[in-house]
């Protein structure tokens, strides 16, 4: 299978993510990327989803303006359960935060299990 990352955002992340429900305390993690809008940036997001119960957020990237005037990147992995992976994306979708997951990643992880 082609290793290359085949970034798409997420409609639902559920569904998208094929996130599994049955065992809502399956270890799982996810690498998104996400763009925080500027009316934002003064926002503590990523500290926020790091205090989910049981979710582990590790920053491998981040592209953020010293002026504040620009949108913020970040490539992030999230570990933990479904269940808090679910709570951290449906927090980022309440805020409209753009998140954009590897499909190849979750198609590879989907026929694993």
């Amino acid at each position: 299978m082609d290793n290359q990352p085949q970034w798409q955002t997420i409609n639902h992340p559920q569904s998208d993510l094929h996130l599994d429900q049955s065992g809502l305390d399956r270890p799982t993690s996810r690498r998104i990327k996400i763009r925080i809008p500027k009316q934002y940036i003064n926002e503590p997001i990523i500290a926020r989803l790091g205090s989910f119960p049981g979710l582990k957020v590790n920053i491998f990237s981040a592209l953020l303006a010293a002026n504040n005037n620009q949108d913020g990147w970040f490539d992030l992995q999230l570990q933990g359960n479904s269940q808090g992976i679910e709570n951290a994306l449906s927090y980022l979708a309440d805020l409209d935060v753009e998140v954009w997951y590897d499909s190849a990643q979750v198609l590879e992880e989907a026929d694993n299990w």
